[in-house]
C-alpha cells in the first residue's frame, strides 16, 4: 500500500478542513458537479501536501482545532470593534490620525502560534505587523487609539493558549 493511501487522523482532519473551506468559499452546497470538482480539488491539494511532506504535527496542528474556533469568534469581535474605531476616525471632517509604531512581546511557543498572532494583528483594521522577531512583533498602528499594547498583548496571550491547551 502506498504511503499516500494510508489514512491518518491528520489526513482526515486536513480533508475535512479543505472540504469545509471549499464549500464555504464556493457557496455551492447541492450541485453534484460542483461538489465533485470540490472533492477533486481537495484530493489534488492533499496529494500535493503529501508530496511536499507538510502533513505533520506543525503543518496540520490537530491539537489546536477545538480551541481555534473560540479564538476565531473572539477575533471577529475584536475586528468589529477595530472597524468601528477606524470608521469613526476616517469619517471625521478633520482627520487627526497619529500613526505609531509599537513593539509587543511575542512569547508564543512555536512559529505557528506566532504566525497566527502576527496575522491576527494584521487582520485587525488599523494595525499591520511590520516585523516578526523571536521575542516581539513590530506593529504599525493607524492611530494611538489602536496602539493599545495591553490589548494586543492579550491577543498574543490568547494565541499562546491555543497550543498550551488552557483554552483561547
Amino acid at each position: 500500500m502506498s504511503e499516500f493511501l494510508k489514512i491518518s487522523g491528520r489526513r482526515i482532519v486536513l480533508v475535512l478542513a479543505l472540504i469545509a473551506l471549499w464549500m464555504l468559499l464556493s457557496g455551492y452546497w447541492n450541485k453534484a458537479t460542483l461538489v465533485a470538482f470540490g472533492a477533486f480539488s481537495v484530493a489534488v491539494t492533499l496529494w500535493f501536501s503529501e508530496r511536499a511532506e507538510i502533513v505533520d504535527r506543525e503543518g496540520v496542528p490537530t491539537s489546536i482545532f477545538p480551541r481555534i474556533l473560540t479564538y476565531m469568534s473572539w477575533l471577529l469581535l475584536e475586528i468589529g470593534k477595530a472597524n468601528i474605531i477606524v470608521a469613526r476616525e476616517v469619517i471625521r471632517p478633520q482627520i487627526k490620525l497619529a500613526p505609531k509604531m509599537i513593539r509587543v512581546p511575542a512569547d508564543q511557543p512555536s512559529d505557528l502560534t506566532r504566525t497566527i498572532f502576527a496575522n491576527s494583528v494584521t487582520l485587525t483594521p488599523g494595525t499591520v505587523t511590520v516585523d516578526v522577531r523571536e521575542d516581539c512583533l513590530l506593529i504599525h498602528a493607524l492611530d494611538e487609539k489602536l496602539a493599545d499594547v495591553e490589548g494586543i498583548a492579550e491577543m498574543g496571550a490568547k494565541c499562546t493558549r491555543l497550543e498550551s491547551g488552557r483554552g483561547a
